[in-house]
């Protein structure tokens, strides 16, 4: 038997924080792929430390729902899950490319694959395009557009910025946006000025969050002029100094998150079929990837 963990923040302040995660294992579990399928917060209850300890399965696939590495994903989660002889170091990550570790929890007899986060998984550059194909309810979005990758920044974990801009550096490979740029809230570029940094008249912007919160329904959208006040709402698009701006919230909300679950897992040797196709018609996915097919995925 083989289970799924989606490991997530949640909050006790936000109530609708976890949605997303409940959501996405909704959506993994109705594949079939994993005997179990189970969520746990930091946060919020059921708590990453009981998690393991509730599963019959003996081959357990941890996939944190965090955008990059750092203090969670190298410290929090391992530690209360107890994975015993767990080192960051073992993960031989440049900030962007941890893979799967594969441990023992030997207190209960089970076998953890540790993934890393899915918002280094080169399957986000896929959800953060199908954003932008949502928020426009066009599939063919690109041409005549800008496209705004947006993250935190901060001087506390550097791999946060180092996440926004390989899947920006992705985007713009594909040559589909006329302009793809990654700007941030707390450095430069920041995504306050995002009229100066684009000369495309619509220009799409996708905060790379997990879930919608105080910066992505408050911050960013007063402070890209969208609204005045963020209780009173915005338009979608909003016109700000002679750009249409296209504001998707945060990225994590997207259906098609539920692939990069799967892909991390099956990077880590999860079986999963036909599941990575099952999603993508459950969502309603036309964005095609260009990564290769990871190993158990069934391609």
């Amino acid at each position: 038997m083989q289970a799924l963990v989606v490991a997530a923040h949640g909050s006790h302040l936000n109530p609708d924080a976890s949605d997303p995660t409940y959501a996405h294992a909704d959506t993994v579990r109705e594949t079939g792929a994993f005997d179990e399928v189970r969520e746990a917060f930091w946060k919020e209850e059921p708590h990453f430390r009981e998690v393991i300890r509730t599963l019959e399965s003996d081959e357990v696939f941890v996939v944190p729902l965090f955008i990059s590495e750092g203090y969670f994903t190298e410290q929090v989660i391992p530690r209360e899950l107890r994975l015993e002889q767990w080192d960051p170091d073992k993960w031989e990550s440049d900030g962007t490319s941890a893979s799967q570790i594969t441990l023992e929890a030997t207190d209960v007899g089970k076998t953890i694959h540790y993934c890393g986060p899915v918002g280094t998984h080169d399957a986000m550059t896929d959800v953060i395009v199908q954003r932008a194909e949502t928020v426009t309810e066009n599939p063919d979005v690109g041409e005549g557009f800008g496209l705004a990758v947006v993250g935190h920044g901060t001087d506390r974990n550097e791999n946060s910025a180092k996440a926004i801009e390989y899947h920006t550096e992705r985007i713009r490979k594909r040559d589909r946006f006329d302009e793809v740029k990654a700007l941030f809230m707390d450095e430069e570029p920041e995504v306050d000025d995002v009229t100066e940094y684009f000369e495309s008249e619509d220009v799409v912007v996708v905060p790379l969050f997990v879930a919608d919160g105080y910066h992505t329904q408050e911050d960013i959208p007063e402070d890209m002029g969208l609204t005045e006040d963020y209780r009173l709402g915005w338009d979608v698009p909003t016109e700000v100094d002679g750009h249409r701006i296209w504001y998707t919230g945060a990225v994590g909300t997207e259906d098609l998150m539920a692939d990069v679950l799967l892909e991390r897992a099956a990077d880590a040797g999860a079986d999963i079929g036909n599941a990575r196709e099952a999603v993508r018609k459950l969502v309603g996915s036309t964005t095609g990837s260009d990564a290769e097919p990871s190993v158990g995925s069934g391609d």
